[in-house]
């Protein structure tokens, strides 16, 4: 089976959802099916030209037209969903999150072992070139031993306080919303550059805005939509911002600042690593560029598409040098990973990329250590 062949379903129509359904077309894959409430889903389905629309997502992952079943609804419908795609028979991308806690995702984990489907989390920071160029300089040693690493991940979208979105509500997030919405993707790409894992945290997490005004009405996230004039004030229970320090399994210790109230930061991903050798860092809003440090010679620059970033990430860049690839990108590159390995029978070439099952279950757990050293002042154990 090729990958054009393969059909996919999503659900949720809101941000995440379209992103995914532009990425799959990119790659030739058919969009057959969607799945949202029933105010949305007619609509959005008429707008982007797809036939069969649910109001039931269960009807979406039952259909006979679906291969591949997207999960990009809110946070706490993620652990069913990835359970009923999986027991109808269906390879899964979902968004991250995988689940609101982890005995959801050890359920999913051994669901996703036990199916011969493939289980994809969708953590697309990894499919930035460089992000994948940084992960082979690692491997080879050409920074040396990562002595430590530090980093960012900044946003303002939440900078008012009559800005809201569901993501702000536990019962529809979580009880982490910076750190698990965006902080999770800068720890994960870590992890994967280092190719280790997150073993201990240390947590300081602040509320900037105690008291939100949240509109008599729903807002998706990253809405320009200003219409609502009337608001209900409601009590914050998530934090705005965060510092973080984490030891990884290698050794590696890393420091981590998440905001979503840093204005005039849109989506600002840093990552800064420094080895024994030389140090790197790389920042998303430059996305194809990486930068190099050293200590006796001057420092250097190397941009995507140029023999400096090498033959192992060209099959992740379709463009040549100077022809920005940035964040919608990454969910085509990380799809085409994914895809690739479900038309090769789960045996696809290569490594497999795309972060795991185990993986969404590992970074749920690292949030759940994180509530709790937020609430002891101490060092946790993930």
């Amino acid at each position: 089976m090729q990958i054009p062949e393969l059909r996919a379903g999503v659900i949720g129509t809101g941000f995440i959802g379209p992103v995914h359904i532009e990425a799959l077309r990119r790659l030739g894959v058919q969009v057959t099916a969607l799945s949202d409430l029933p105010e949305r889903a007619a609509a959005v389905g008429g707008r982007l030209g797809i036939a069969e629309v649910h109001d039931d997502y269960r009807a979406l992952v039952r259909s006979p037209n679906v291969d591949v079943v997207h999960i990009a609804s809110p946070n706490r419908f993620h652990g069913e969903m990835s359970l009923a795609a999986l027991h109808a028979g269906k390879h899964v991308v979902c968004e991250k999150p995988l689940a609101m806690n982890t005995r959801e995702t050890a359920r999913i984990v051994r669901s996703a072992r036990a199916s011969p489907r493939i289980f994809a989390v969708n953590y697309n920071v990894r499919f930035y070139p460089a992000v994948l160029q940084l992960r082979r300089l690692v491997q080879r040693g050409d920074l040396g031993d990562i002595l430590h690493a530090q980093g960012s991940y900044l946003q303002d979208w939440l900078f008012k306080d009559t800005d809201y979105n569901w993501r702000l509500l536990p019962q529809e997030g979580g009880r982490l919303r910076a750190v698990a919405d965006i902080g999770t993707h800068w720890m994960d790409t870590a992890a994967f550059i280092l190719g280790a894992s997150v073993q201990a945290v240390f947590a300081d997490l602040g509320i900037h805005h105690r008291t939100r005004q949240r509109p008599l009405g729903e807002v998706e996230t990253f809405s320009r939509t200003k219409a609502a004039l009337s608001y209900a004030p409601y009590r914050v229970k998530t934090e705005d911002y965060a510092h973080l320090l984490l030891r990884f399994s290698n050794g590696t210790r890393a420091s981590l600042a998440v905001s979503q109230v840093a204005a005039g930061r849109k989506n600002c991903i840093r990552l800064e690593l420094y080895g024994s050798k030389k140090s790197a860092w790389w920042c998303s809003e430059e996305p194809d560029v990486l930068h190099f440090g050293n200590r006796d010679g001057a420092n250097e620059s190397a941009m995507r598409g140029t023999p400096a970033f090498g033959p192992d990430v060209a099959p992740y860049a379709d463009y040549p040098a100077g022809h920005v690839e940035g964040f919608p990108d990454t969910f085509k590159m990380l799809f085409r990973s994914v895809y690739g390995f479900i038309a090769a029978g789960g045996n696809g070439k290569g490594e497999r990329l795309f972060a795991t099952a185990q993986d969404g279950h590992h970074e749920v757990a690292i949030c759940e250590a994180i509530l709790r050293s937020q609430q002891t002042r101490a060092w946790v154990q993930v």
